[in-house]
């Protein structure tokens, strides 16, 4: 405001209404410049139109004159009588042509196919133009698009002797030549026109300036208005206005002023020195004139901010302006948007600072340490103990857990983090609580009730110094979580508007310690769903040795699964798979897919058929999604399938968009065997191809999840190399071992995913504990194989079994040679049961039927199931394979050496 009149007239006058378009000065000069420029225009547009049309016109009259020059030459007509006319035309055309100061002169037949051309390689083609005027007599003009670009040509007939036109003859020049006599002349025609422009123009702009400096660019209207807005806005602006000549004498003082200093109604025309009302050092400051800059001074019990600045700076008269404000209002207000800045600051650093995890403690530990020392002296938070375990709170202030304890001091006497603690119902924490309001206590020393809950304790914490407390419910949703309790020692007791910052303070934190409860309980359900869904013991078993780990991540549960599954002839199936996405819809889906396994294991099929039934198994999961929103969590997933036999010690396995297994040897070193890659699951479309691996009793194959070696910090070809490093050089570590030490080598102390890790060292029957025969399509074969087998049940110890594995051969030899085809092969093995195979070249699998008493069969396999614990069929490449298990009558002592 120091500059304000000032700036007022010299830049309203000189700028503002300077530039008014409203102004006499300003319309007069705008009305001649627009006209001088119009005539200027149009006197170009007219030079340069005449001087097109004349050159065109010129270039028209040249081509006809050059064509009839041409065509009434003698010899021409000779010419074209020769045999070969352009040999005698296109030199003479050639020479006229740069003679005459055309661009081509073309001599044609009268079917318009040239005899002559400048360019040579268009001679022969048939004329670019209209020749038919031409034909009957006619000069005829036109503009085409020749072979030399854009031309302006005139076409003359050639009359032979007889007055019948012959020939005919176009001669020409190209537009650009024309158009460029048009742009040397365009030049001089815009010279004369600009200077025409400029002599106009400032004549125009000398009348204008003497007709501004004449009017002051103003209206009368204008004139009027400014002096109402100067009016205005001195007598209403909320600053003191005063306005000192250079002799000291006030000039002018605003209504602001006159109120600040208390001036007299006739103050305005008299010296400074004469307003005793006046503060001496004000008055000396307006005598002297000089500048000054928020300089205070009281006046009539006011503490004034004064500016003070010459008036002559523009070229007005000598003189100050002095602005005044009332600097003591200022100060309350500065004072007040202070601390309310204080309090956005600690609102929006408690934005960033609270909730960068879903973790309720700390979640509760952000928050008390935003709030110390900004706000309070101490912080407590207090949650149900039902939240930290992701549940519902209670309705009372009772089983409360303290999760936080934050303050400038770790001497003080409050309750300590992890302490139980049941509010009683006259304390604040547990009122509040209740009705779900924040509570104010300024005085604790005041508070009886509070006093209550723990009288040693809290006449420590009033000897301590703590005065004053807010108890805040955290609440969110309608639920009310906890107590947030702010406490106070060095500074001022809580009041009522400190109360609405904590009560803002809190409800920033309570959303995110909801949602970290809810995390809670929704990771917990998960991690239970998927832990009941994974194997809680491995089954017994001879061919492998297992040890397995499962880690769920911490940041969420997803869908590895492992699986241990005891096939038929003492086989064992490894699984090993993953589910994309995470959750419990994850975990859901894990637990449907090793179910899955589960049921097409017992049909016994390859994994390569297994896969594929699986594979159509997760599209329908994916088809039968019933929202976009759960089928977009669930988009397939990946398996690996394995089946050890430990009797050929042989090993087939496929995968479907899995990871390749490693295979440790027997003498340490680790590899990965190359199996083929299948697409993931729930895709289709794709065959899954199977390798087979022949493993020497003590390797251990090793099968994982993508979560053991995929990392953001380093790629994948990385994390194998550890897995290898971590695997190799310990030939004789157990696979437990083995698992542990894979983990502690490769997994950081928080996973990020879910880890499934299997490890099977394999191991292989004792030649003694297998016995095989081959078996002629003979029906009198079958006694000589119940001999063979008695005998061979003697020599393990097995006599007792005798009869009825002689009865249970018997009925599956007899139908394998009746029903089924060579070669048929029976094997005897001796594990922690006593299995009997029965081999055949047909794929037709015997059921299980009830006989009719007037039937002669049908009741053998009857009989094979009431004898044996298990019975079935599986399929081979070359046939089938019936299978029966008859319990050992003791297992310590028939189990594998």
């Amino acid at each position: 405001m120091s500059d304000l009149f000032g700036r007022f007239r010299h830049i309203s006058w000189r700028s503002l209404v300077g530039k008014s378009p409203r102004s006499v000065a300003g319309q007069v000069f705008v009305l001649q410049v627009a006209l001088v420029v119009v005539l200027v225009i149009c006197g170009v547009i007219a030079l340069v139109l005449q001087s097109e049309r004349d050159t065109t016109t010129e270039a028209k009259r040249r081509s006809i004159a050059v064509a009839q020059t041409f065509a009434h030459s003698p010899g021409i007509v000779q010419a074209l009588r020769t045999p070969e006319p352009s040999k005698v035309l296109q030199p003479l055309t050639e020479a006229g042509r740069k003679a005459a100061g055309v661009d081509f002169i073309v001599v044609m037949d009268t079917k318009g196919i040239r005899y002559t051309h400048p360019i040579p390689s268009k001679i022969g083609h048939r004329f670019v133009g209209r020749i038919g005027p031409s034909l009957a007599g006619k000069v005829y003009t036109e503009s085409v698009h020749g072979p030399l670009g854009h031309e302006v040509q005139a076409t003359v007939p050639i009359y032979d002797p007889h007055g019948k036109v012959t020939a005919l003859v176009s001669a020409g020049l190209k537009v650009k030549n024309v158009t460029s006599e048009v742009d040397r002349q365009l030049p001089i025609i815009l010279a004369a026109g600009a200077g025409a422009l400029v002599v106009s123009t400032s004549g125009t702009a000398l009348v204008g300036r003497r007709l501004r400096r004449q009017t002051h660019s103003l209206a009368p209207a204008e004139m009027t208005r400014m002096y109402e807005h100067h009016d205005t806005v001195l007598h209403s602006v909320r600053e003191g206005v005063l306005i000192v000549d250079d002799d000291g004498r006030l000039l002018l003082a605003n209504d602001e002023a006159r109120r600040l200093l208390e001036l007299p109604p006739e103050a305005e025309g008299r010296h400074v020195r004469e307003l005793s009302v006046l503060d001496p050092e004000m008055t000396q400051l307006l005598v002297t004139g000089r500048e000054a800059t928020d300089e205070v001074h009281f006046a009539g019990g006011r503490l004034l901010a004064v500016n003070q600045r010459p008036t002559d700076r523009a070229g007005g008269p000598r003189g100050t302006v002095v602005t005044l404000r009332d600097s003591t209002e200022l100060q309350a207000v500065s004072g007040r948007a202070e601390v309310a800045r204080e309090r956005l600051e600690l609102l929006y650093d408690a934005g960033l600072g609270i909730g960068t995890t879903l973790d309720v403690v700390r979640t509760a530990d952000e928050l008390a340490q935003v709030a110390v020392p900004r706000f309070a002296d101490f912080v407590t938070v207090d949650l149900a103990d039902a939240v930290l375990h992701g549940e519902e709170p209670a309705r009372k202030a009772t089983d409360m857990r303290r999760v936080a304890v934050h303050g400038i001091r770790d001497d003080h006497p409050l309750y300590e983090k992890g302490r139980l603690i049941d509010f009683l119902p006259s304390t604040p924490q547990a009122r509040g609580y209740g009705a779900g309001r924040s509570e104010l206590v300024p005085s604790l020393s005041a508070a009886t009730g509070w006093h209550i809950q723990d009288p040693a304790r809290t006449r420590q914490i009033l000897e301590y110094g703590i005065h004053s407390l807010i108890a805040a419910p955290i609440q969110a949703r309608g639920v009310v979580l906890g107590m947030a309790n702010f406490w106070r020692s060095k500074r001022e007791p809580f009041d009522e508007e400190e109360l609405s910052l904590a009560e803002e303070l809190v409800a920033r934190a309570a959303v995110s310690i909801d949602n970290a409860r809810r995390y809670t309980r929704e990771h917990t359900l998960a991690v239970t769903l998927q832990r009941s869904l994974l194997p809680r013991a491995l089954p017994e078993q001879s061919a492998l040795d297992v040890g397995y780990r499962y880690l769920p991540a911490q940041s969420g549960v997803s869908g590895d699964w492992f699986d241990v599954i005891p096939l038929p002839g003492s086989r064992v199936a490894l699984v090993v798979g993953d589910v994309v996405g995470h959750g419990l819809h994850a975990a859901a889906t894990m637990g449907r897919l090793r179910t899955a396994v589960h049921n097409f294991s017992t049909l016994d099929l390859p994994p390569d058929e297994l896969l594929s039934h699986l594979d159509d198994l997760v599209g329908r999961i994916d088809q039968d999604e019933a929202c976009a929103e759960a089928a977009a969590e669930i988009a397939g997933a990946t398996c690996l399938y394995a089946i050890y036999d430990p009797v050929t010690r042989r090993c087939v396995m496929a995968r479907a968009g899995h990871l390749a297994p490693a295979l440790v040897h027997p003498d340490g070193s680790a590899t990965f065997p190359d199996l083929p890659a299948g697409p993931p699951l729930g895709l289709g479309g794709m065959p899954f191809q199977t390798a087979e691996l022949e493993l020497p009793e003590g390797s251990q194959l090793v099968l994982y999840t993508d979560g053991l070696i995929e990392d953001r910090s380093r790629d994948l070809d990385v994390g194998m190399e550890l897995l290898r490093r971590a695997l190799a050089g310990h030939p004789d570590r157990s696979p437990e071992e083995s698992c542990q030490a894979v983990l502690d080598e490769l997994l950081p102390a928080r996973p990020k995913d879910d880890v499934a890790l299997l490890i099977a060292r394999t191991r292989a029957l004792p030649p003694q504990n297998v016995a095989d025969w081959d078996v002629p399509q003979d029906p009198a074969a079958v006694s000589g194989m119940r001999g063979a087998v008695s005998a061979r049940l003697e020599e393990w110890g097995l006599a007792e079994l005798g009869f009825g594995m002689e009865l249970v051969l018997s009925e599956l030899i007899t139908n394998a040679i009746r029903y089924g085809s060579e070669p048929i092969h029976v094997r005897l093995i001796r594990d922690r049961t006593l299995i009997c195979e029965v081999a055949d070249g047909s794929s037709t699998s015997p059921h299980l039927r009830y006989a009719a008493t007037t039937d002669e069969g049908g009741r053998g396999l009857f009989l094979v199931s009431q004898m044996t614990e298990r019975w079935g069929t599986r399929y081979t490449p070359q046939g089938k394979v019936i299978w029966a298990e008859v319990a050992l009558p003791d297992l310590t002592g028939c189990l594998p050496d």
